[in-house]
């Protein structure tokens, strides 16, 4: 299995300028890897689609406070889900899951993992989110999907059609008096989901967030604006949890000097740690 996927790493450039050539890699790759089993993970749940998060090597700082996170809430929703490994973690621990993901190939895993440990209770929407209802290109698959055009240097052939929709329309105000965890991981596109989440950021009690935010990013300060315009306080997602300001934003989005990490944490200014 190592072999193959190394094999797999050293042709992928090569493959990826061949659209038609890359096309019929991917479904080759896919049937091949639906055919495996889900394996059992360190914490308890079986999951498949993906073997670092199986064995627990996949951002294993960043899970464990997530885990923490969720002990804390009812809901979680999870915007770019992937094949499902933070809604398994949140289901395993009796949560409610909100989960939106709207590629095909992920979406397979999100429905075996779910339906493998024989859980109820999540909903699972195929549909990416954005600032408005249309039919958009997204761009790359698995951890890498995009509705950017050009993050990351996904190839512009390497694109298919997705819904999009905001969450607002979806959630309105179903989490008014709910505690609740979202954490979003969507490539870049942080910016057009918050501006149709205008009901969940003033949300009463606030959700905490965790949100993927790379750098470079054109949208970056204005992704964290949003958050700091609603009454949140920012913080790095690692152990250290250092508050991060709006002038340390403004400093890395004119100088485009990263952050230490690119996982943060919002929560409610007057709530403490």
């Amino acid at each position: 299995m190592k072999l193959r996927h190394a094999a797999a790493a050293l042709a992928r450039p090569l493959i990826e300028r061949l659209p038609r050539v890359a096309a019929t890699y991917r479904r080759v790759r896919d049937a091949l890897d639906f055919a495996a089993a889900p394996a059992r993970t360190p914490w308890g749940f079986t999951l498949a689609g993906n073997a670092e998060m199986a064995q627990g090597s996949f951002e294993p700082v960043e899970t464990e406070l997530v885990r923490k996170l969720l002990a804390e809430v009812e809901v979680f929703v999870n915007v770019g889900a992937n094949i499902g490994y933070y809604c398994c973690h949140a289901l395993s621990m009796g949560k409610h899951v909100i989960a939106f993901e709207p590629v095909s190939r992920n979406l397979h895993y999100l429905y075996k993992n779910i339906r493998a440990n024989g859980w109820t209770g999540a909903e699972i929407y195929p549909l990416a989110l954005s600032n408005a209802v249309a039919v958009r290109e997204i761009y790359g698959g698995d951890t890498g999907a995009s509705l950017l055009r050009g993050w990351a240097n996904i190839p512009e052939s390497y694109a298919t059609l997705v819904p999009c929709t905001t969450m607002d329309l979806v959630l309105g105000a179903r989490l008014h008096g709910k505690r609740a965890l979202v954490l979003v991981d969507i490539e870049g596109a942080e910016a057009w989901t918050l501006e149709g989440a205008g009901m969940l950021l003033a949300n009463v009690p606030k959700p905490m967030w965790v949100v993927e935010i790379v750098t470079p990013n054109p949208q970056l300060a204005r992704t964290f604006e949003f958050f700091f315009q609603a009454g949140y306080q920012a913080f790095t997602f690692d152990r250290e949890r250092r508050p991060v300001t709006a002038d340390e934003v403004a400093l890395v989005a004119s100088t485009g000097k990263p952050f230490p990490t690119y996982n943060f944490l919002f929560r409610e200014a007057s709530t403490p740690l």
